[in-house]
């Protein structure tokens, strides 16, 4: 049974940061793909980040690049978002989700959302002005 438990959300004022976990189990970590997504009220989830495991390559979306790092913990199957220098739209609840098989066809658009075969219950980040 896949499992994605995610951690770490909260509030915080502009600016400041936090660190969001996403714990794998379940599925052969090591080929897979896994990526962080958020959503607000009454739109679609957009792509934040995204790592292939196998390598350790990853991509960013636009509004978080140099903003926001994925990482990996092999040893522990999980997956890290460091998000610093916050911004209130920023705020929305985010996503852990994963693709067992991540060739490269999926590699090369990982931040799309239609690829993820799994995803986590959510964890809600509130950023204050």
């Amino acid at each position: 049974q896949v499992q994605l438990v995610e951690s770490g959300g909260g509030s915080v004022q502009a600016g400041g940061s936090l660190r969001l976990s996403c714990v794998a189990s379940g599925y052969t970590y090591s080929s897979s793909c896994m990526g962080w997504f958020r959503q607000v009220p009454g739109k679609g989830r957009e792509g934040v980040a995204a790592i292939y495991i196998g390598d350790g390559s990853t991509i960013y979306g636009d509004s978080v690049k140099g903003r926001f790092t994925i990482s990996q913990d092999n040893a522990e199957t999980t997956v890290y978002l460091q998000m610093n220098s916050l911004k209130p739209e920023d705020t929305a609840m985010y996503y852990c989700a994963a693709v067992p098989s991540c060739p490269l066809v999926v590699r090369l658009s990982r931040l799309s959302v239609g690829w993820y075969d799994y995803w986590g219950q959510g964890t809600q980040v509130s950023v204050s002005s």
